[in-house]
């Protein structure tokens, strides 16, 4: 009898959440997005719990602090790059993509960059982020040196980077055309220095 007591705590922990749950922690990624974006990343957390229509107790329960909650909100975005990506299309329209479709998570982290401070735990899960982002851009980035789009020595990292570096001209300020008129500029600026010479 005692076996089956402890095995059951155990088996709850495997199953999925429930909606209910799923939907509260999506309502408190979605507020912080919102949040961070139009207040900074000092924002109370009361104040994204509160947007989100839960108590903070929820948004604890699902975040251990504000680092945790802002790498919940780039692994989504992560999670949509990966259902989008297409190895067979230019390189470069993947990464127009991805920088446009992903102009909150980048406007947000660039806002919040400096004051972003990483325990261990959350260090490696930044880390591991990274990683999964270049594992997913690499058969793009296989493909796109089979066409001769960038050079033979570029990896799925160095395109990470230029993705990051060509995601800087995504200013608030600006509208939509004026952004995507910077993005390709900047795209095409970043890779001539990965086409093959």
């Amino acid at each position: 009898m005692r076996g089956m007591e402890s095995a059951e705590p155990q088996s709850r922990k495997r199953r999925a959440p429930r909606r209910d749950a799923q939907a509260r922690r999506a309502a408190l990624i979605a507020a912080a997005v919102h949040c961070f974006t139009q207040e900074g990343y000092r924002v109370p957390l009361d104040t994204i719990a509160e947007r989100a229509g839960v108590g903070r107790g929820t948004l604890y329960r699902n975040f251990k602090d504000r680092e945790a909650l802002v790498l919940a909100i780039l692994e989504q975005e992560t999670d949509q790059l990966e259902r989008g990506i297409d190895p067979a299309r230019p390189l470069i329209d993947i990464l127009l993509d991805f920088v446009r479709d992903g102009a909150v998570a980048s406007s947000l982290f660039a806002r919040i960059a400096a004051d972003l401070q990483l325990d261990e735990t959350n260090r490696a899960a930044w880390q591991a982020l990274g990683e999964r982002f270049a594992r997913i851009l690499e058969p793009a980035v296989v493909a796109a040196r089979q066409r001769g789009e960038i050079g033979p020595a570029i990896t799925a990292r160095d395109v990470v980077l230029a993705a990051r570096m060509a995601s800087i001209v995504m200013l608030p300020f600006l509208s939509e055309e004026e952004v995507t008129d910077q993005l390709n500029e900047a795209l095409r600026l970043v890779f001539g220095g990965l086409r093959p010479r």
